[in-house]
């Protein structure tokens, strides 16, 4: 969320903003309401100034047994005008809460401009191993491969749940649990995260702290009856572990890791990569939550890019990074790289992770806040948070880059000890 005062002193920056972002909130609206509160504000003040001047002089009355009836009269109005400016006051208040929730963040000055993906620009690229030898192009697709070897059953996933949520099998299941755990101890042993294990459902508070309500509800999977909702990534229950907290200055950079299954309805994706394992409705993945300084927040974002390309790297797959231009970065970030993995059936670049700064956005939100000092009014946090990585397209990455001309898969050597085994179809 936008602080008021910003969006009152940047408001053709805010709009412009918003505009790149694909959004509409009504902002010459909120000036407006806020104008219209700030006046009521000012005059509330006053009456309630008038009224505690007036009513010493009716003390003063009485004492001296003189008739103080005019005056108590004219207190009953300023009353029942205070009364009514202070409802006035927290309608408005609701009004420009409601616009606000649906302002897009601002983008950081390093962001480029653009209106789609075509303008994102490529920062780098690593090529990967090639651990088989003699390898000459691309036989088949993750897909085949999965249902040759009996890793991954679509149809019976299907079957149980419906399209998007895959049951994996056999060494499928084990090459899944073996990445989580891989991912999770490379995180914790070497890049100083505490690893947190979280609830799957949350409150409406807590998708309100990162950004997800009221903007995105038609995406989430909900528990009417008990004001629930599935989680679209771990980032949401570990950012709102502090909610309403006051950290000290000593204990950032926070950092915590955590496992979850994802949760989303892809509405408005029908009919768009859905193939095999591409785009899911249910999904794991490994987040990694940073809480910091406001000084250290893009120094740390570096920082984090570089976490979730170590595991790329030790994998050997082969990846890029991007630096997402205004038009794609998502509503609640100011600066976001994404990571994607090249493969050779699709013939194009697919995202395993996401890292953005949302600054103070969702700090503002979910009221996340530090003291710079002992004694120092508190401050709010800048967090931070990147897929470190979801499975399903590093999946599809092992399967169509280990395989070997004989229609087995080989492990990466970094898994093998979580697997167990070096190869899924040996004969």
């Amino acid at each position: 969320m936008l602080d008021t005062k910003f969006i009152r002193e940047h408001t053709e920056r805010v709009i412009q903003n918003s505009s790149a972002k694909h959004a509409q909130p009504d902002i010459p609206g909120f000036v407006r309401l806020d104008e219209r509160r700030r006046a009521i504000i000012q005059e509330g003040q006053d009456l309630k100034a008038k009224r505690n001047t007036v009513s010493d002089e009716i003390a003063r009355l009485k004492k001296a047994k003189e008739n103080a009836d005019q005056r108590i009269a004219e207190m009953k109005i300023v009353s029942d005008t205070i009364k009514h400016l202070d409802e006035e006051l927290r309608g408005i208040e609701e009004q420009m809460e409601h616009i606000a929730l649906f302002v897009p963040n601002i983008t950081h000055t390093s962001v480029p401009h653009g209106k789609d993906a075509s303008a994102n620009i490529e920062v780098r690229r690593k090529d990967g191993i090639n651990p088989c030898e003699g390898e000459k192009g691309f036989r088949k697709d993750h897909a085949t491969l999965a249902k040759e070897h009996g890793i991954v059953d679509f149809e019976r996933g299907a079957k149980i749940s419906g399209s998007g949520f895959p049951l994996y099998t056999g060494k499928g299941a084990r090459l899944e649990r073996a990445l989580l755990n891989f991912m999770l101890d490379r995180h914790t042993l070497h890049n100083g995260y505490t690893e947190v294990f979280v609830p799957f459902l949350v409150n409406a508070a807590s998708m309100r702290g990162t950004g997800q309500l009221p903007k995105f509800a038609d995406d989430m999977y909900a528990c009417a009856d008990d004001e629930l909702y599935l989680i679209p990534t771990a980032e949401v229950p570990i950012t709102n572990i502090y909610r309403d907290d006051i950290l000290t200055s000593a204990e950032l950079t926070k950092k915590h890791c955590g496992y979850s299954a994802c949760f989303r309805r892809e509405g408005g994706s029908y009919g768009k990569d859905t193939r095999g394992l591409l785009r899911l409705h249910q999904f794991n993945k490994v987040e990694l939550v940073q809480f910091a300084k406001p000084e250290d927040s893009y120094n740390q974002l570096e920082l984090l890019v570089g976490e979730a390309e170590g595991i790329l790297e030790t994998l050997g797959i082969p990846y890029r990074t991007i630096l997402l231009c205004d038009g794609d970065t998502g509503f609640s970030s100011a600066k976001t790289y994404d990571l994607e993995v090249w493969s050779p059936a699709e013939q194009k670049w697919l995202e395993v992770s996401s890292c953005s700064n949302f600054e103070d956005f969702q700090a503002r939100r979910a009221n996340i806040r530090y003291r710079p000092e002992p004694s120092a009014k508190p401050e709010f946090v800048h967090t931070l948070n990147g897929s470190g990585l979801a499975t399903p397209r590093l999946v599809v990455a092992i399967l169509e880059h280990y395989q070997t001309e004989d229609g087995r898969i080989r492990i990466p050597d970094a898994l093998q000890p979580y697997c167990g085994f070096e190869w899924i179809g040996e004969k």
